[in-house]
C-alpha cells in the first residue's frame, strides 16, 4: 500500500510522512489527502468540555467586543486585542499561538476574505505511512476500488444547498476546507451551525486554534472554472455571504492527540462552528439564508448495514483546482488505525485535498439525508477517503455548541 495522509496537508517537503501546513487551493495539493487518527483510547472524555470550545467575539463597525476574562488571558500572552484587526493576528510565535478554548478569538475583519484570498487559499494536509495501518490494529476491510468523483451540477445551491467552504489563516498561509450547514436543535429552522473536520479549526497537540475562520456557503455557485474566476466579484464567489465563526469546538482527543504526521486524531477529527454574517443579513440565520440544513446522525448503523454513503467537497489537488464542487457515492468499508479507537468509514473516491471536512451523507429508508461523517483522510495517490463514525464524543461537541447559543 502506498502512503496515506490527511486531507489537511503541506505542499512542501513531502515524503512518506507529511506535516500539517497549507497548500494553495488554486494550485491544488500535490498529493491527495491525509490521515488524522488519534492515539487516545475510549477512556477519552465523551462529553464536550469547555476546554475544547473556542469563542470568537464579533465586531461592530470598528469595535471588537471581547469579554474581560478573555482579554486578560490574551494579554498574558502579550497580545493586545485592540491591535488584532490591524495585523497582530499574523504573529504565529509559538508562545503566542492560542491553544485553549478560552483563549481563542476570531473577531470579524471586514473585507479580509476578498476574491483573491478565497481563490488562493491553501489546503492543509498531513500524512502517514504504511506502518500506521498494520494488520493487527483492528478491523480493516480491503481497500475499496476508486470511485471517480462526479461534478455536482450548478447551481450548487440547488443541488447541494448545505455545502460550502471554510477559510482560515494558519502559520503557513491562507487555508481552505469543505463544510456543511447542519441543524441546530436549540433553533429549529434557524441554525447557524457548520460541521467540518477538527483539523480545519485546530492544529492539534503541537499547535492551537487557527484564525480568521469563515464559512462561505455555495462557494462559486455557478460552477465557473478557475480561469473564468480570475476577475470574479465577491458576490460571484460568495453569493450567500461570508459567515465568520464566533465559536468553534472540536474533540479533546483531537486537541490532545492530533499530530502533524501519522494517523493521530482521525477517529475524532470533527468540529462544529457557530457562525455570524460578516455584513447585516436582516436578522436571518444561515439556515434561513441558504434554505436548508442537514440533521446529524450519531447512531448510524454499523458499516456492514450501510448500503451507500455520499461524500461531497471542493477537491484542490490535480486534476481538481478547488473551485468546483464534487461528490462520490459508494458502499462504505471499515478502516481501523488502532484497536482502542472507533473504526472509521472508508469509501472509494478520487477527491483530493480541499475536500477535507466535507460532509458524508446517508439517505435513510424515509428518503431523508443525514450527515453521518466528514472527510478526514485519504491516500497520497487518491482513490479512497475515510471519515470518523460519529458517536458520543461527536454528539457532545455538537450539543455543547448548540446549548452555548440556545438563549441567543
Amino acid at each position: 500500500m502506498r502512503p496515506i495522509r490527511p486531507l489537511f496537508a503541506a505542499a512542501r517537503g513531502r515524503g512518506a510522512r507529511r506535516a500539517i501546513s497549507p497548500v494553495p487551493a488554486a494550485l491544488g495539493l500535490a498529493a491527495a489527502l491525509a490521515l488524522t487518527a488519534t492515539a487516545c483510547g475510549p477512556g477519552g472524555d465523551t462529553k464536550a468540555s469547555d476546554r475544547t470550545s473556542a469563542s470568537a467575539p464579533s465586531a461592530g463597525d470598528d469595535k471588537i467586543k471581547i469579554p474581560d476574562d478573555i482579554r486578560r488571558k490574551l494579554k498574558e500572552h502579550g497580545i493586545d486585542i485592540d491591535k488584532w484587526k490591524n495585523g497582530a493576528w499574523k504573529n504565529w510565535n509559538k508562545d503566542d499561538w492560542l491553544r485553549e478554548a478560552d483563549e481563542f478569538v476570531n473577531p470579524i475583519i471586514k473585507g479580509l476574505w476578498d476574491p483573491g484570498r478565497m481563490r488562493d487559499a491553501n489546503d492543509p494536509d498531513k500524512g502517514v505511512d504504511d506502518n500506521d495501518l498494520s494488520g493487527d490494529q483492528g478491523v480493516t476491510d480491503p481497500t475499496p476500488a476508486p470511485v471517480k468523483a462526479q461534478a455536482v451540477p450548478a447551481a450548487y445551491h440547488d443541488s447541494a444547498p448545505t455545502a460550502g467552504k471554510v477559510f482560515f489563516d494558519a502559520p503557513g498561509g491562507t487555508m481552505v476546507c469543505s463544510a456543511t450547514v447542519v441543524e441546530d436543535p436549540a433553533h429549529p429552522g434557524k441554525s447557524n451551525l457548520v460541521w467540518t473536520a477538527g483539523h480545519c479549526v485546530h492544529a492539534g497537540k503541537e499547535g492551537g486554534w487557527y484564525r480568521n475562520i469563515a464559512f462561505v456557503p455555495a462557494y462559486n455557485n455557478a460552477g465557473k472554472t478557475a480561469a473564468e474566476l480570475q476577475n470574479a466579484t465577491k458576490q460571484q464567489l460568495a453569493p450567500y455571504g461570508v459567515w465568520w465563526g464566533d465559536w468553534a469546538q472540536t474533540s479533546d482527543q483531537w486537541i490532545e492527540q492530533g499530530g502533524e504526521t501519522g494517523g493521530q486524531g482521525a477517529s475524532y477529527d470533527f468540529a462544529v462552528i457557530h457562525v455570524t454574517p460578516e455584513k447585516g443579513n436582516g436578522g436571518k440565520s444561515l439556515e434561513e439564508t441558504v434554505g436548508s440544513a442537514l440533521p446529524v446522525g450519531f447512531d448510524a448503523p454499523a458499516v456492514p448495514k450501510v448500503d451507500s454513503m455520499k461524500a461531497i467537497g471542493y477537491p484542490a489537488a490535480a486534476p481538481y483546482d478547488g473551485q468546483q464542487l464534487y461528490q462520490c457515492q459508494d458502499k462504505p468499508g471499515r478502516l481501523s488505525l488502532a484497536k482502542t479507537d472507533p473504526t472509521m468509514y472508508r469509501i472509494g473516491c478520487t477527491m483530493t485535498g480541499g475536500s477535507s471536512g466535507g460532509g458524508w451523507v446517508e439517505t435513510g429508508s424515509d428518503g431523508k439525508p443525514t450527515l453521518v461523517s466528514n472527510t478526514s483522510i485519504g491516500p497520497v495517490t487518491s482513490g479512497w477517503l475515510a471519515g470518523p463514525r460519529l458517536g458520543a464524543v461527536a454528539k457532545g461537541v455538537y450539543q455543547s455548541v448548540s446549548k452555548k447559543f440556545a438563549t441567543q
